[in-house]
Protein backbone atom coordinates (compact mmCIF):
# COMPACT_ATOMS: atom_id res chain seq x y z
CA UNK A 1 0.00 0.00 0.00
CA UNK A 2 1.80 3.31 -0.91
CA UNK A 3 2.57 5.89 1.97
CA UNK A 4 0.20 8.59 0.47
CA UNK A 5 -2.54 6.33 0.64
CA UNK A 6 -1.69 5.78 4.46
CA UNK A 7 -1.17 9.01 5.09
CA UNK A 8 -4.58 9.95 3.53
CA UNK A 9 -6.21 7.37 5.00
CA UNK A 10 -5.10 8.09 8.57
CA UNK A 11 -6.29 11.95 7.56
CA UNK A 12 -9.32 11.43 6.96
CA UNK A 13 -9.99 9.07 10.05
CA UNK A 14 -8.77 12.18 12.17
CA UNK A 15 -11.08 14.57 10.20
CA UNK A 16 -13.71 12.12 11.15
CA UNK A 17 -12.77 12.22 14.78
CA UNK A 18 -12.53 15.83 14.84
CA UNK A 19 -15.92 16.32 13.07
CA UNK A 20 -17.43 14.00 16.22
CA UNK A 21 -15.94 15.96 18.70
CA UNK A 22 -16.80 19.13 17.81
CA UNK A 23 -20.68 18.29 17.96
CA UNK A 24 -20.00 16.42 20.85
CA UNK A 25 -18.11 18.41 23.06
CA UNK A 26 -20.49 21.29 22.85
CA UNK A 27 -22.64 19.74 24.72
CA UNK A 28 -20.29 19.54 27.85
CA UNK A 29 -19.09 23.01 27.17
CA UNK A 30 -21.18 25.39 25.45
CA UNK A 31 -24.30 24.78 27.01
CA UNK A 32 -23.67 25.19 30.78
CA UNK A 33 -21.27 28.26 29.50
CA UNK A 34 -23.97 29.90 27.58
CA UNK A 35 -26.77 29.64 30.36
CA UNK A 36 -24.31 31.71 32.45
CA UNK A 37 -22.18 34.21 30.09
CA UNK A 38 -23.62 34.22 26.52
CA UNK A 39 -22.31 36.99 25.49
CA UNK A 40 -18.36 35.13 26.01
CA UNK A 41 -19.69 32.57 24.15
CA UNK A 42 -20.85 35.04 21.50
CA UNK A 43 -17.43 36.12 21.84
CA UNK A 44 -15.78 33.26 21.50
CA UNK A 45 -16.89 32.69 17.37
CA UNK A 46 -14.56 35.09 16.86
CA UNK A 47 -11.85 32.96 18.35
CA UNK A 48 -12.52 30.48 16.43
CA UNK A 49 -12.92 32.06 13.32
CA UNK A 50 -9.82 34.29 13.95
CA UNK A 51 -7.87 30.59 14.63
CA UNK A 52 -9.30 28.40 11.94
CA UNK A 53 -8.01 31.72 9.29
CA UNK A 54 -4.32 31.56 11.24
CA UNK A 55 -4.53 27.59 10.51
CA UNK A 56 -5.67 28.03 6.73
CA UNK A 57 -2.89 30.53 5.97
CA UNK A 58 -0.23 27.38 6.48
CA UNK A 59 -0.87 24.26 4.05
CA UNK A 60 0.05 22.18 6.48
CA UNK A 61 -3.01 22.85 8.91
CA UNK A 62 -5.17 24.55 6.24
CA UNK A 63 -7.67 21.39 6.11
CA UNK A 64 -8.01 22.38 10.14
CA UNK A 65 -9.21 25.42 9.79
CA UNK A 66 -11.37 24.70 7.31
CA UNK A 67 -12.91 22.36 9.60
CA UNK A 68 -12.76 25.03 12.62
CA UNK A 69 -14.53 27.52 10.41
CA UNK A 70 -17.46 25.27 9.80
CA UNK A 71 -17.44 24.82 13.44
CA UNK A 72 -17.25 28.24 14.58
CA UNK A 73 -20.93 28.78 12.80
CA UNK A 74 -22.46 26.14 14.64
CA UNK A 75 -21.14 27.94 18.14
CA UNK A 76 -22.14 31.17 17.05
CA UNK A 77 -25.57 29.66 16.32
CA UNK A 78 -25.75 27.73 19.45
CA UNK A 79 -24.50 30.53 21.77
CA UNK A 80 -27.56 32.78 20.61
CA UNK A 81 -30.14 30.04 20.62
CA UNK A 82 -29.15 29.06 23.92
CA UNK A 83 -28.52 31.96 25.23
CA UNK A 84 -31.43 33.89 24.38
CA UNK A 85 -34.03 31.94 22.53
CA UNK A 86 -34.10 28.41 23.91
CA UNK A 87 -37.81 28.40 25.56
CA UNK A 88 -38.67 28.72 22.12
CA UNK A 89 -38.45 25.61 20.15
CA UNK A 90 -39.56 27.11 16.80
CA UNK A 91 -36.96 28.90 16.60
CA UNK A 92 -34.31 26.51 16.74
CA UNK A 93 -33.83 25.30 13.42
CA UNK A 94 -34.21 28.82 11.89
CA UNK A 95 -31.40 29.82 14.00
CA UNK A 96 -29.40 26.86 14.12
CA UNK A 97 -29.06 27.42 10.19
CA UNK A 98 -27.41 31.11 10.25
CA UNK A 99 -24.61 30.51 8.50
CA UNK A 100 -26.21 28.57 5.57
CA UNK A 101 -26.53 31.31 3.33
CA UNK A 102 -22.69 31.81 3.54
CA UNK A 103 -21.83 27.53 3.20
CA UNK A 104 -23.93 27.79 0.07
CA UNK A 105 -22.46 30.62 -1.19
CA UNK A 106 -18.67 29.63 0.13
CA UNK A 107 -19.79 25.61 -2.04
CA UNK A 108 -20.70 27.09 -4.92
CA UNK A 109 -17.46 28.92 -5.20
CA UNK A 110 -16.09 25.75 -4.35
CA UNK A 111 -13.91 27.23 -1.38
CA UNK A 112 -13.99 25.70 2.12
CA UNK A 113 -15.21 22.16 1.45
CA UNK A 114 -14.69 20.54 4.76
CA UNK A 115 -15.85 23.47 7.30
CA UNK A 116 -19.25 23.65 5.49
CA UNK A 117 -20.06 19.65 4.84
CA UNK A 118 -19.14 19.53 8.30
CA UNK A 119 -21.75 22.89 9.04
CA UNK A 120 -24.16 20.69 6.93
CA UNK A 121 -23.89 17.69 8.78
CA UNK A 122 -24.39 19.41 12.10
CA UNK A 123 -27.09 21.02 10.74
CA UNK A 124 -29.04 18.65 9.24
CA UNK A 125 -28.70 16.44 12.37
CA UNK A 126 -30.13 19.04 14.61
CA UNK A 127 -32.66 18.87 11.72
CA UNK A 128 -33.66 15.54 11.80
CA UNK A 129 -33.77 15.35 15.52
CA UNK A 130 -35.75 18.57 16.21
CA UNK A 131 -38.52 16.18 13.26
CA UNK A 132 -38.16 13.52 16.06
CA UNK A 133 -39.20 16.04 18.65
CA UNK A 134 -42.46 17.24 17.01
CA UNK A 135 -43.64 13.92 16.23
CA UNK A 136 -43.06 12.21 19.25
CA UNK A 137 -44.93 15.51 20.61
CA UNK A 138 -41.86 16.46 23.07
CA UNK A 139 -41.76 20.27 22.30
CA UNK A 140 -44.10 20.79 25.41
CA UNK A 141 -41.18 19.12 27.47
CA UNK A 142 -38.76 21.00 26.08
CA UNK A 143 -40.78 24.25 26.96
CA UNK A 144 -41.16 23.63 30.40
CA UNK A 145 -37.61 22.28 31.17
CA UNK A 146 -36.09 25.78 30.17
CA UNK A 147 -38.16 27.64 32.67
CA UNK A 148 -37.98 25.32 35.63
CA UNK A 149 -34.89 25.32 38.53
CA UNK A 150 -32.32 22.63 37.91
CA UNK A 151 -33.70 20.32 40.46
CA UNK A 152 -37.33 20.22 39.03
CA UNK A 153 -35.78 19.29 35.55
CA UNK A 154 -35.88 15.20 36.55
CA UNK A 155 -39.71 14.89 36.66
CA UNK A 156 -39.93 16.64 33.46
CA UNK A 157 -36.89 14.11 31.99
CA UNK A 158 -38.49 11.69 33.48
CA UNK A 159 -42.01 12.29 31.66
CA UNK A 160 -40.82 12.82 28.42
CA UNK A 161 -39.06 9.35 28.73
CA UNK A 162 -41.92 8.24 28.79
CA UNK A 163 -43.50 9.56 25.72
CA UNK A 164 -40.19 8.26 24.03
CA UNK A 165 -41.10 4.65 25.21
CA UNK A 166 -44.43 4.61 23.68
CA UNK A 167 -44.69 2.39 20.46
CA UNK A 168 -44.85 5.66 18.41
CA UNK A 169 -41.50 6.60 20.24
CA UNK A 170 -39.85 4.02 19.90
CA UNK A 171 -40.62 3.43 16.21
CA UNK A 172 -39.81 6.75 15.37
CA UNK A 173 -36.67 6.74 17.35
CA UNK A 174 -35.47 3.59 14.86
CA UNK A 175 -36.47 5.53 11.64
CA UNK A 176 -34.51 8.32 12.81
CA UNK A 177 -31.09 6.06 13.88
CA UNK A 178 -31.59 4.02 10.32
CA UNK A 179 -31.82 7.69 8.46
CA UNK A 180 -28.84 8.93 10.38
CA UNK A 181 -27.06 6.14 9.72
CA UNK A 182 -27.51 5.98 6.19
CA UNK A 183 -26.76 9.33 5.44
CA UNK A 184 -23.78 9.45 7.92
CA UNK A 185 -22.28 5.99 6.35
CA UNK A 186 -22.81 6.05 2.75
CA UNK A 187 -20.77 9.63 1.73
CA UNK A 188 -18.18 7.48 3.51
CA UNK A 189 -17.75 5.18 0.23
CA UNK A 190 -16.40 8.50 -1.46
CA UNK A 191 -13.22 8.78 0.49
CA UNK A 192 -13.01 12.10 0.46
CA UNK A 193 -11.84 14.78 3.05
CA UNK A 194 -15.83 16.73 3.14
CA UNK A 195 -17.29 13.45 3.08
CA UNK A 196 -15.90 12.20 6.37
CA UNK A 197 -16.21 15.95 8.11
CA UNK A 198 -20.21 15.47 7.02
CA UNK A 199 -20.49 11.85 8.26
CA UNK A 200 -18.56 12.37 11.56
CA UNK A 201 -21.12 15.43 12.25
CA UNK A 202 -23.83 12.79 11.06
CA UNK A 203 -23.58 10.55 12.71
CA UNK A 204 -22.57 12.03 15.92
CA UNK A 205 -25.77 13.14 16.33
CA UNK A 206 -26.49 9.66 17.44
CA UNK A 207 -24.60 10.55 19.94
CA UNK A 208 -25.67 13.08 21.75
CA UNK A 209 -29.03 12.15 21.38
CA UNK A 210 -28.24 9.03 23.54
CA UNK A 211 -26.30 10.91 25.71
CA UNK A 212 -29.74 13.32 26.22
CA UNK A 213 -31.24 9.71 26.43
CA UNK A 214 -29.22 8.17 29.15
CA UNK A 215 -29.80 11.93 31.27
CA UNK A 216 -33.84 11.29 30.88
CA UNK A 217 -32.69 7.71 32.48
CA UNK A 218 -30.59 9.24 35.11
CA UNK A 219 -32.99 11.00 36.36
Amino acid sequence: MPFSFKATSRQALLIFGAAVLLVSVPVFIEAPLVRILPWLSVGLTVVWVWLSKLLMSRSATYVWGDLLLGFSWSWLAGSIYWGWLRWEPLWHLPVESIGLPFAVWCLYRNWGKVGNWFYFGSLLGTALTDIYFYIVDLIPYWRQIMVVEPEAASSILRSALLQVQTPAGVAWAIVLAVVLLTVGIVPLKYKQLHWYAFSGAVLSTILVDSLFLIAAIAA
